[in-house]
C-alpha cells in the first residue's frame, strides 16, 4: 500500500510541478520577468491581457490546487494519506497544505490580483466542488486516515473562500485558518499513530469503538480535534471558519459561503460519528491498544490540544497578528 501511495504521489506530483513550471514560463513570455512586481506592471501596460497571461495563470493554478488537494485534483489524497507512514501523512496534511495555500495567496493577491475577474468564477466552482465532494465522500469512509484525507479536501475548499474573497479580511482569515488547521491536523495524526494492534496502526473506524473507556485522555484529545474540524464553537475550527465565511460575504462570495455552511453541517456528522464510536459504543474483542507515547509525541499532542482550545476561546490576539501580517503580504 505504501509503494502504491508513493508511486501515485510521485507521478501526479511530477505532472503538477510540470504544469506549474510551464505556467511560469508562459507568464515570463507575457511579461519578460517572473517577479511579481514585473508581472503586475506588464498587466497594467496591457490591460486587455493576452493568451499567454491567461494560459499561464491557469497552469499555475493547476499546480497549486493539486498541492492543496482541491477538486478535481484531489484523487491522490486519500490513497497517499492511507498508504504513507502517519508522520509523513501529518507533514503532507499540515506543512504542504500551508505552504501551497500561502503560495496561492501570494499569487492571487499580489501577482494576479488584477486578473481577479477572470480567475474568480473558476475558483468559485473549484471551492464549491471541493467542499461538497470532500464532505459527502467522507461520510462513506471506514478508515480513519481516509476520512481525515477527505476532511482535508473539504477544509481546502473552506480555505479557498478566503482566497476568492480578495480582500484584507480574506487574507488574514485564511492565515488564521492555516495556523489553526495545522495544529489540529498534527494532533489528530499523532493520536492516530498511537492506536495499534498486533499488525500495526489500527485505522479501521470499527476498531476505535470504546476507545474512550480504556484511554479517555487519548480519546478526549481526538474528540477536541474532531470538534475543531467540524467548526464547533470554543474551538479553533469555529473561529477560523467564521473568519473566512465573513470575509467571503464581504467579498461578494455569499453563494459560496452558503455552500460552505451546508458542507460544514454534513462534515459535522462524520466527525461526531467517530466521537460516538469512541465514547458510546461497546469495545470489541479485537480492539486495539493505545501505546504509551514518547515524550516528544506527548508534547506535540498537548501543544496541539492547547492551541486548538486557546484559538477557540481567546482568538483575538492571533487574529490581530494575522491582520498586521496581511499588510506585508499584500
Amino acid at each position: 500500500l505504501s509503494q502504491e501511495a508513493a508511486m501515485k504521489y510521485f507521478l501526479l506530483g511530477a505532472y503538477s510541478s510540470g504544469f506549474f513550471v510551464f505556467g511560469a514560463a508562459m507568464l515570463y513570455g507575457f511579461s519578460g520577468t517572473i517577479s511579481f512586481g514585473g508581472i503586475v506592471e506588464s498587466m497594467a501596460a496591457n490591460p486587455g491581457g493576452n493568451g499567454l497571461l491567461i494560459v499561464g495563470a491557469c497552469l499555475l493554478f493547476v499546480g497549486l490546487l493539486f498541492k492543496i488537494g482541491a477538486v478535481p485534483f484531489h484523487q491522490w489524497t486519500p490513497d497517499v494519506y492511507q498508504g504513507a507512514p502517519t508522520p509523513a501523512t501529518a507533514f503532507m496534511a499540515a506543512g504542504v497544505k500551508i505552504a501551497a495555500v500561502g503560495g496561492l495567496l501570494r499569487l492571487c493577491y499580489v501577482a494576479l490580483g488584477g486578473l481577479r475577474w477572470d480567475w474568480r468564477p473558476v475558483m468559485w466552482a473549484v471551492a464549491i466542488a471541493t467542499m461538497l465532494i470532500g464532505a459527502i465522500v467522507a461520510l462513506t469512509q471506514t478508515d480513519i486516515k481516509r476520512m481525515l484525507a477527505y476532511s482535508a479536501i473539504a477544509n481546502a475548499g473552506f480555505m479557498l473562500i478566503g482566497v476568492i474573497a480578495t480582500n484584507a479580511a480574506g487574507l488574514s482569515g485564511t492565515m488564521f485558518y492555516l495556523l489553526a488547521y495545522g495544529f489540529s491536523t498534527l494532533g489528530a495524526f499523532a493520536i492516530v499513530s498511537l492506536v495499534r494492534d498486533p499488525a500495526g496502526e489500527a485505522t479501521k473506524l470499527s476498531q476505535w469503538a470504546g476507545l474512550g473507556k480504556t484511554s479517555p485522555l487519548v480519546a478526549g484529545a481526538m474528540a477536541i480535534m474532531l470538534l475543531a474540524f467540524a467548526g464547533i464553537p470554543l474551538t479553533s475550527g469555529f473561529t477560523s471558519k467564521f473568519a473566512v465565511f465573513e470575509a467571503g460575504i464581504q467579498g461578494g462570495a455569499t453563494p459560496v459561503v452558503i455552500v460552505g455552511v451546508f458542507a460544514s453541517a454534513i462534515a459535522a456528522f462524520f466527525y461526531v460519528r467517530v466521537i460516538v464510536l469512541m465514547f458510546f459504543t461497546e469495545r470489541g474483542d479485537d480492539a486495539p491498544s493505545v501505546v504509551v507515547p514518547s515524550s516528544l509525541t506527548a508534547v506535540a499532542i498537548g501543544v496541539a490540544v492547547a492551541v486548538t482550545v486557546i484559538l477557540g476561546v481567546l482568538p483575538q490576539s492571533v487574529l490581530d497578528l494575522a491582520d498586521k501580517a496581511s499588510t506585508f503580504i499584500r
